[in-house]
Order: C-alpha cells, then structure tokens, then sequence
C-alpha cells in the first residue's frame, strides 16, 4: 500500500518526465549545489589541517573559551608533573564573591588537550562563574615529564587544591572540584589520601568501576591478551605512549559516526557547520602523551586489573587508597546514552564497596547522582543544553549539597512549575533519599561475569611477563628517538589532519574556489527529490554501519564469554567451576572500623537526651521533611527569604554541617523517641527564645506549603513539633526560670550505659546555643531530606549487633586501645616520624610548607602509639560522631576524622610503613 509521502513523490517523478526542462532544471541545480557544498568542505577540512599543525607548535595548546593566568604550575612541585592550575579570570559584569568556594575542574588527559570543560560559555566554568564562584582550571602539557607517575599526579591534585583554598581564606566551604572523565578517578584517589583538603567533588562521566555495565569497550582489553600490547606501544614509542590510540579506540565504538555521519554533516551543512566543526576538531585533535609507566598503571589496575573500587591499590609509602575515606559529598553525574562510560561504570564503584546503606552512613559518606537519558559522553562537558541545565544547578546548589546528612541521594533536574513564585530559574533541582538497592538496578553486579574478568586480568599478568622477559628488550634495543618520531608520524588518526593542509599543491586553488563560491552561492531547494534522495542514501549508510557495530559489538562478547569462561582460564584466576567466591572480595572493615562503629553506637544512645535549642530545632524540622518524599531547592530560596527578616549573619558551613549530620543520625537512630525528647532539650530555655524559634519552624513550614500543598502526614507532624515547643514554653512560664527538673528526659534503656561515660562538650557547655545560631543552622536546614527513622534505625542497629560480635574475638585491651586510633586524640607520647606531607609533593598552603599541616597533624597522631593513650583518649574517642565522623569534633579538626577512617582501612602495616616513610 503506497504511503502518501510515496504518492507524492510518484507524482513528482510522473510530472518531471512529461517536463523534461523542469527534471533538467532540477537536475543541474542540484550538481550545482552538491558541486558548490564539495568545494566547501573540503576548504573546512583544509582548515582543520592547518588548526592541527599551528596547536602543535603552541607550548600549551587547550581549547578554553575563558581567559585566564597562571596560578601554579607542576613542573615546580617536589616531584614534577606536567600539570598547571590557572585562574579563570571573571568578566567585569560577572564578578565572582570572595565568599563562596572556588571551584576546580579538572580535564581528562585520556589521549586529548586541555579545555573541553570550559569548551564553551554554557559549560562547568561557565555555570561556576555565574554562580558567583571563583573558578580555576587544571590543565596539561602535551609532553609529560620523564619518570612522571599517576601517584605524582594524584600528590599534584591535592596541592592545586590546597593552593586554591589558600588563595580564598573567606571563602565558606572547601573548594568544589569536577573531575571530568578520566580526571574523576584521579580526583577521587587524592580525595581518599587527603580528605580534610576536599570540598564536594562532582564526577562527570568519570569510569571508576571498569567491569561493570555491558559497555563493548570493556572485552577490549581480554581480547588482545592484555595489557602486553600496551606495554610494546609505549616501548614503540620510545617510553610514551601516544593518546592518538585511546582516541582511535573511542572512535571504533561509533563507526557510523566516525567513517560517515561526522564528515556528512560537514558536507550537507557547509554553509552554517564550519565554525562548530573546526572548534570541536581542534579539541579531537589535540593528541597528548603519557609516560609507559603511567599508561601501563591505568591499563593494568583500571581498564583490566579494577582494583580502585575495591580499594586494592596503595601509594609508594603503603598508604591504602579506600574511597570510602572521601568525607565531602560525592556528586556522580552520567548518562544512559553515554557508550564511554555508562552509568553502570560510573557507579559501580558504590556497589563494590559497601553492602548496604547503613555501610554508607557508618563510613560518613554522602552520595548524591543524577542520570540523563540520552546525551553523549562528550556531551556530558560540551553541550550547551546539559552546560545551561545540570551543572548550573550543581553550581548554585554545592552549598545545599554539603550540607545533606551521610547516605545515598538521587538528584533531577526538571523544568520550574509554571506556578512558582520563589524560584526565579527555568529549571528546579530536586533530592530525594535513595538506596543502594536502586543503583544496584542500574549497574546490575554480575559475579559470574566478574570472575570471566578476573581469568581476563589473570592471563594479562602472563603474557605481560613473557613479553617483558623475551620480546620487550629486542624492542627497546631496535627503538630510537627518530623510529618514534616516525611512527607517530604515521599514525592514521594523525594522518588525517597533516595529509591535507595549505602545504599541498591543490590547496591554494580550492581555497580561492571556496572564496568564489562563498560570494555567488547556488543553494538547492530542500524539497528537491535529489536531495532527498542524498538524504535517504546518508540514513541507510547509518543503518547499515551501525548493524554492523551491534554485530560486531555481540560477538565480542561472545568471544570473551566463551574464552575467559573456559574451565582453564578460570582456573588461572582460581576459580573452579561452580565456585561461588566472589572474584574481587569486598574490602571489608578493619577491626578498628568495627570499633568504631560499636562506640559511636555507645555513644547514639547517650545523645538521646543531650543538646539545647539548637538540637531541638533539628530534631523537629527533620521530622516534618522526612515526611515528604523529596525536597528541592524551592525550601532553601524560601529559607534565604526568612535569613534576610531574621538577619542571622554569617555562619560556619562546617560547624553547621556537623551538627545537622549529627542530628540526624540521632533521629534515625532513635526513631520517634528523638522528637519526644525535644521538651527535655528545651528545658533550659527561656519561653521567648522557644516561641521565637518556634515561630521560625512554622514560618518555614508555611512558605514551603505555598509552594506545595503539604501531605496529610507533614501537617500532622508539624502540629506535634509545635505542640511540643509550645508545651516545653509553658512549663518553663511555670517554673519561672529555666529549671532542669521541670521536664522528664526520655528512657532509653540502651543510654544507661551510655551515661557512664563523661559529659561531652554539649553538655558541659554554660550556655544554651543563642537564637541567632539557631536561626542560621535552621535556614541551611529545610532543604535536607532525612531518611524516616525506622528504616535507618533498623540498618543501624544491624550494623551496631554485626561490630559488637566481630569485637568479642578481641581482648578487652586492644579494643579498648583501637577507638584512639579510629578517632584521633592528642597523644600521651609524642611521635617521632616523619609525617607523610614531607614525602608528599609538597602540598602548599599558607607560608610554602604550612601547606603540608592538615596531613602533618594526621600522621603524628596516627602514628602515635595506641597503647600510650590515656584513659581519657579513651573517652573522647566514644564522644566521636557514629558513621558521620564529622560530628562536633571532627568539624572542629577535619583532617582527624581523614586520619581515623585512613587508619581504619589501611590497618596497622599500612601505618607501619607510614611512619617509617
């Protein structure tokens, strides 16, 4: 049956042949056309030729479209690296405020040059900038420095970080850092050595757990045998590695657009797509180099080995690299059209480390991702849709953020209702609490392909050793300077840029053809049959090209599958057939971490009835957001409105981060029993600073209500919060005078114990919180949702049962000494060593080495001997923050909550080496 598309255009042909003039006519203009079109490109190709060879003379190519100077550079660190941090300088109508965080982004060296995240005005720079935030950029040169380490780029990392936050005293916060691509991983390791140097951390599209997914690039490296291929392209290269393959790698992932669509774009949008065209080409072109030691580091402990997410890997001087040490948020942004990196990969990570969400919290770690359905992996840096929608909203929420209690999130960003009045933005961020189970949906663990895996990383270490005893020095001997230089000469993706540039003989001609025909261009009308025929001729070369990777795509893993599934190579990797033990095992929790947890647990129940004010309002404002299912950013911009009637000032992020991460595991932990204990906190009050906070909470509630009618159950609970201040008011009016008696604490059988132990810093404070504290903590406040208290309580008194019997094992001293180390206290003996920021690479902050201090001081009292510790180290070390590790006293010292959490994963050999270091 004809459609009517093909009825019309029979009866166009059927026309044109009784008119031959008009099928003339039609046929010549579009020659004319098509003709006038090949001209052009190939003049944008011409230019692209000559964009390649001048960035090759530039001493620091990059794309950035943002001005900036030089802040520092790596070649100047202890141990050099070829990485350099500049400042982005704000335009005159968009300056920045010294007291928001800076923010750092970091670019991928993944074979291309520096710039892709401030590619464009709506990109990460640009969101940042708008904000209001300082920006800095880290970069690359092209060349690395000979012996440069991923180690020495991870120890460069954490020193632009501590040079940023040098540079921005006033700033509220630690500094922002986005690491794009492979830059996340990289990012993530020096956040998991150096936590106190952190602020949150955004990854984009950043791969950090390689066998998860079902990515065709993952089979690449089992299908070659290994990483030995890597190793002779490095020795090929005369000790580099040329980031030309990784490129040529990503472009066979698409063979539709990388043999036609690309190029066909070009040709059939001549005249509007050269500007685009030539600045993209000028990124995908900029091919940098990696030292063989680094390259071969990557590729045998990410690509195939896959040993960060499971916190294999140590530092030269045996520091483990656990993620879950990382103490600010993590916010992890990817997307289902990404076939780079997936979201499966760059989440997976998160499901390797932990077992459930009570894991989570134990570790004090906040987990905040957000998925697009369909933007490329690129896309994720350069598109101006995702640059004007998601990392804006990152920018302008970070603080909102920072200050979400210890678990896993999941942010959208939506367009704003129609009906808003208290967000002027098109579009709305929301959060709502997530679990581990529903990124376990979106990554989807595979133990039977993980140990296929494992055979797959067991054969590389082979054939990576017999190429390194038999083929390996052959190749260096026969390698040269000028062999290198030829070959990276020849590389095909290299080729394509220098076979066709204004050097060759027909150059100048089809340029001056290019300036005619830009003067007297012939367009072709678009409804002309051979155009739409040129059309239909470019989609069925897509179709078939793209068959042609799902084809191949499946039978790559059929390969894998069948090969690395065979009984023999499992057996290499010590798996026999129908054995049930995973191939990576979790990393577990040291005995210290179990520790820990059991204190912190010992100590949750003391803070039942501990606190002022300040925790009263806590306790009742999370009460009534938890009864909603998600908040957004509307609650904060409606919190502001009320901050600037109250004009609470100025107030200390990280105090009041800890405070609402504390009270919010006391509610989780208690349950309901946490808000029947609010007229006991308030009992040393005055009735007018309880009304006046009260009226606070209520007015909150209300501008939030006008936004977004309230559930039934949100009402109810703000009716018993306000009861509850309104009743604690009036026995304090009857009293007379605050007086502790007048109110009944709440029992707690499990607090007993508990209140053995000594008074903690709340309790021996004189004086209540003022109202003006109060206020400030509680406008930051309203827009952190609170996971309900019976489902967290139950994790955690699971968590709480499973550390008191891994503890019966040990003797009663040694469980009594390892909490000094878990929380980090003044030691009785001063220690002797060396701390680790000497043998760092020199991490500046104020005065040159003072730089070095936050690490200095986690070192010294780690190393310290536990068994010296006094009785009262003992007691502080129960008072630490369960799970948020970033209670009151690990606010005041960030660096002791790092070292507590460093010392629970690395274990004692680990310090051990430490110390001798």
């Amino acid at each position: 049956m004809m459609t009517d598309k093909s009825r019309d255009d029979s009866t166009a042909w059927s026309s044109w042949m009784m008119n031959p003039w008009n099928l003339g006519q039609t046929v010549s203009s579009y020659l004319v056309d098509a003709w006038q079109r090949a001209i052009l490109y190939a003049d944008i190709e011409r230019q692209v030729g000559d964009q390649y060879q001048a960035q090759r003379k530039v001493e620091v190519p990059n794309v950035l479209n943002f001005p900036a100077e030089l802040v520092m550079s790596g070649l100047s660190l202890p141990r050099p690296v070829n990485y350099l941090m500049v400042r982005i300088l704000a335009p005159e109508d968009q300056p920045t405020d010294p007291s928001k965080r800076p923010f750092l982004v970091v670019d991928p060296r993944a074979g291309h040059g520096p710039g892709i995240g401030g590619f464009k005005s709506d990109s990460e720079i640009g969101a940042a900038l708008q904000a209001g935030h300082p920006c800095y950029f880290v970069g690359f040169l092209p060349d690395p420095v000979p012996g440069q380490t991923v180690e020495d780029v991870m120890r460069a990392h954490a020193a632009f970080v501590s040079k940023a936050a040098e540079l921005h005293p006033e700033s509220q916060g630690k500094p922002v850092v986005i690491g794009n691509c492979q830059a996340g991983w990289q990012v993530m390791m020096a956040a998991a050595v150096w936590p106190e140097l952190f602020g949150p951390l955004i990854l984009a599209g950043a791969p950090v757990s390689y066998w998860a997914g079902r990515n065709p690039m993952r089979y690449a490296g089992g299908l070659l045998g290994g990483s030995w291929l890597t190793a002779m392209t490095s020795d090929l290269g005369n000790g580099r590695f040329d980031g030309a393959w990784l490129v040529k790698n990503f472009e066979n992932l698409d063979p539709a657009n990388t043999l036609w669509s690309k190029q066909y774009n070009v040709y059939a949008k001549a005249d509007t797509e050269a500007e685009r065209y030539i600045g993209f080409e000028k990124y995908w072109g900029g091919y940098v180099f990696l030292n063989d030691v680094e390259m071969q580091y990557i590729v045998d402990n990410l690509f195939i080995g896959n040993k960060l997410s499971t916190a294999q890997l140590l530092t030269s001087d045996g520091i483990r690299i656990d993620l879950r040490n990382i103490r600010s948020p993590i916010v992890v942004f990817s997307s289902f059209g990404d076939n780079i990196t997936p979201p499966a990969q760059a989440l997976g990570w998160i499901t390797d480390l932990y077992l459930d969400d009570d894991d989570v919290r134990s570790h004090d770690q906040t987990i905040v991702f957000t998925t697009h359905d369909r933007i490329g992996h690129l896309g994720i840096f350069v598109s101006g849709s995702v640059g004007s929608k998601e990392h804006r909203k990152f920018a302008s929420t970070i603080d909102q953020i920072d200050l979400l209690p210890a678990g896993i999130y999941r942010a959208t960003v939506e367009e704003t209702p129609d009906d808003d009045t208290l967000l002027n933005d098109p579009y709305l961020m929301s959060v709502r609490q997530s679990s581990l189970a529903e990124i376990a949906e979106i990554v989807q663990p595979d133990p039977e392909s993980d140990r296929r895996f494992a055979a797959a990383a067991r054969l590389s270490e082979i054939n990576l050793a017999f190429y390194k005893s038999t083929l390996q020095p052959w190749v260096k001997a026969l390698t040269t300077p000028y062999t290198a230089a030829l070959l990276e000469a020849l590389h095909p993706m290299r080729l394509s840029y220098e076979s066709w540039t204004s050097a060759h003989p027909w150059a100048a001609t089809i340029h001056q053809w290019a300036e005619n025909i830009a003067q007297q261009r012939q367009t072709v009308d678009e409804d002309n049959p051979f155009l739409e025929a040129q059309e239909n001729f470019s989609q069925a070369m897509e179709r078939v090209l793209n068959n042609y990777r799902d084809r191949r795509d499946s039978i790559y893993q059929i390969w894998f599958d069948t090969v690395y599934g065979s009984p023999l190579l499992m057996a290499l990797a010590g798996h026999a057939p129908g054995d049930s033990i995973p191939a990576r095992p979790h990393p577990g929790s040291s005995p210290e971490h179990l520790a820990f947890v059991r204190q912190q647990m010992h100590r949750l129940d003391g803070l039942l009835n501990e606190g002022g004010l300040l925790e009263a309002a806590l306790r009742g404002l999370f009460h009534i957001a938890k009864q909603r299912n998600s908040v957004d950013e509307r609650y904060h911009h409606a919190a502001m409105r009320l901050r600037e009637q109250y004009d609470t000032g100025n107030f200390d992020i990280e105090k009041m981060r800890a405070a609402i991460r504390e009270q919010a595991l006391v509610l989780a932990h208690h349950g309901h029993k946490a808000v029947e204990a609010i007229p006991h906190l308030l009992s040393k009050q005055t009735p007018e600073e309880i009304r006046l906070v009260a009226s606070l909470i209520k007015k909150l509630i209300s501008a939030i209500d006008e936004q977004d009618a309230a559930p039934e159950a949100v009402v109810k609970a703000s009716e018993e919060v306000l009861g509850l201040f309104e009743s604690a008011a009036k026995q304090q009016e009857q009293a007379g005078k605050p007086d502790e008696a007048s109110t009944k604490p709440v029992v707690n059988t499990a607090a007993k114990t508990a209140a053995k132990t000594p008074a903690s810093a709340a309790e021996k404070a004189a004086a209540p919180a003022p109202v003006k504290s109060v206020a400030q903590t509680l406008m930051a406040t309203v827009a952190t949702p609170v996971k309900t208290g019976a489902q967290a309580s139950k994790a955690t008194q699971a968590k709480s049962k499973t550390a008191s019997s891994a503890s019966k094992t040990q003797p009663a001293a040694k469980a009594a000494a390892k909490p000094a180390v878990a929380e980090p206290v003044k030691p009785a003996v001063k220690s002797t060593a060396k701390p680790l920021a000497q043998t760092a690479a020199g991490i500046p902050a104020k005065g040159g080495e003072a730089a070095a201090k936050p690490v200095e001081k986690v070192e010294a009292k780690t190393a310290a001997p536990s068994k010296a510790a006094p009785a009262s180290a003992k007691a502080a070390a129960e008072k630490a923050a369960f799970a948020a590790g970033s209670s009151s006293v690990a606010a005041k010292s960030p660096s002791k909550a790092s070292a507590s959490q460093s010392a629970s994963t690395g274990g004692t050999a680990s310090r051990n080496r430490q110390r001798k270091s």
